[in-house]
């Protein structure tokens, strides 16, 4: 009987084991409707290109004469899902920092952690190998802005329209440098 009972144990916990696929993460997959890696890898891709292309950044940087250094400020989660806004950021500094066509420099989390070393250093470092202070990069421009999303149902169907709007900005004079949005529009049946 405990034979029987182990056995028919064992072939419920097999038959009730998740089967997992491993896939390339360029794989476009969409199973709920809901913004997800690659809602956010198309928008960040996009974006960037557009900004890089532009002629406000274009003008900007020749005007400077040389690489603008980037800081990405917030981009805010306005919609009702939980989307993570660090690795949505994340995602938007990558396609800058491969761009090529700015400098990018640590935002304000990071920074503290640096400086935190950088103060460490000072006293327990070589004074040849420690990091000096006043070297930093300061940042020419700040990239922020904020996601939306409109919502349409009837029925067994949703139509959800994210927006994601960004703004270039300059530190110093607080002037628009570029102006941008992207919008993703999902049909989905249920």
């Amino acid at each position: 009987m405990q034979k029987i009972f182990l056995s028919l144990f064992l072939l419920t916990l097999i038959a009730c084991s998740p089967t997992v696929t491993r896939m390339n993460p360029d794989t476009q997959m969409d199973l709920s409707g809901r913004w997800n890696d690659t809602d956010s890898r198309m928008v960040a891709d996009q974006m960037i290109l557009d900004l890089v292309n532009s002629d406000g950044f274009k003008n900007y940087a020749k005007t400077i004469g040389r690489k603008p250094v980037i800081i990405v400020g917030s981009i805010r989660n306005k919609t009702s899902e939980h989307i993570d806004a660090d690795n949505y950021i994340k995602k938007f500094e990558v396609v800058i920092h491969n761009s090529g066509m700015a400098e990018l420099v640590e935002n304000d989390a990071f920074r503290d952690k640096l400086r935190t070393e950088r103060a460490s250093q000072q006293d327990f470092a070589s004074p040849s190998t420690a990091a000096s202070w006043g070297e930093e990069t300061g940042a020419d421009l700040m990239l922020f802005g904020e996601m939306n999303a409109e919502t349409d149902t009837a029925r067994k169907k949703r139509v959800v329209n994210y927006m994601t709007t960004l703004f270039l900005t300059d530190i110093e004079t607080n002037k628009r440098i570029w102006y941008g949005q992207r919008e993703i529009k999902k049909l989905v049946k249920n």
